[in-house]
């Protein structure tokens, strides 16, 4: 059967999408990308985007039966979900953590110049940033990869954290100085993982996307969103959590900040796997009673 898979336009997406196309290819399917616009696709630079704001279009045009399957960055998934459809997979995950970046390299969140200007789109990336470096500034900078890139190259700021993940799959990782310890700034939740959405009612589909689900990094995404749904955050919550899940065990890392670095909360947690569900709830409650995440 022929499968079309609904990506976003920007390299990113469609590197995360062909990567997951080949893949299927490689087992005999007939893939086609089909491009869809999103709301964060047109919004006009340097405004904050919402939740969701990646990824609705692209779950409507699967509800209205234009496509068949949709590759998401799992962080950006809402917290609520539509009845109709169903992640189906959560294929290998790639590096969780975030990168900084600067035009020189070989810089640290430790080493950067006193007063440097660090360029985020992200309220968690800024407030530990800002518990981390009280000194530096954070100066708000959106678009793709590829546009922060520029604009960091250009002098618009000192330096930039972005995830990790985003950069290896562009082929950009040689762009990265540090990938900055999880106790310093913590992931957000699901970040590297990709999660691929197709509709419930699909059972051949179904059963072919399986085939491509990974179970431990399905568990440690779906813990660190028990997290941020316990703190009653969305995923623009300046939230991190990342969990690693092996036969018998885990590990997890829970964060919390306000944006602008006060009341940071960090733990690191391990217990038996069979607990992770509940260990992810009480941490994001204890987090929410220690942390106003504004």
């Amino acid at each position: 059967m022929k499968i079309r898979l609904g990506t976003r336009g920007s390299k990113l997406a469609l590197a995360q999408s062909e990567w997951f196309a080949r893949r299927m290819r490689a087992g005999g399917h007939d893939v086609e990308l089909v491009s869809i616009v999103t709301e964060g696709d047109i919004r006009p630079i340097d405004t904050d985007p919402g939740e969701g704001i990646f990824v609705v279009a692209i779950a409507r045009a699967l509800l209205r039966g234009e496509i068949d399957v949709a590759v998401h960055s799992a962080k950006d998934l809402s917290l609520e979900d539509e009845p109709e459809l169903v992640i189906a997979a959560y294929p290998e995950r790639a590096d969780p953590r975030d990168a900084l970046v600067t035009p020189s390299g070989g810089q640290s969140v430790a080493t950067l110049r006193t007063g440097a200007t660090v360029g985020t789109d992200s309220p968690r990336r800024a407030g530990f940033m800002r518990a981390a470096r009280p000194d530096v500034r954070i100066v708000p900078l959106h678009g793709n990869v590829d546009t922060r890139l520029r604009r960091l190259d250009e002098g618009e700021v000192d330096a930039l954290v972005i995830a990790a993940a985003g950069l290896d799959r562009l082929g950009r990782g040689d762009r990265i100085d540090q990938r900055i310890d999880l106790m310093v700034v913590p992931p957000a939740p699901g970040q590297g993982a990709l999660a691929i959405q197709a509709r419930r009612a699909d059972a051949r589909l179904l059963a072919v996307l399986a085939g491509h689900d990974q179970p431990h990094v399905r568990l440690a995404v779906e813990a660190e969103r028990r997290v941020l749904e316990a703190t009653g955050g969305t995923c623009r919550a300046p939230v991190g959590a990342l969990a690693t899940v092996d036969a018998d065990s885990f590990t997890m890392v829970v964060g919390g900040v306000n944006s602008d670095g006060s009341d940071r909360s960090v733990e690191s947690l391990r217990g038996r796997r069979a607990d992770l569900d509940e260990v992810a709830v009480d941490a994001g409650t204890r987090l929410a009673g220690a942390v106003m995440l504004r």
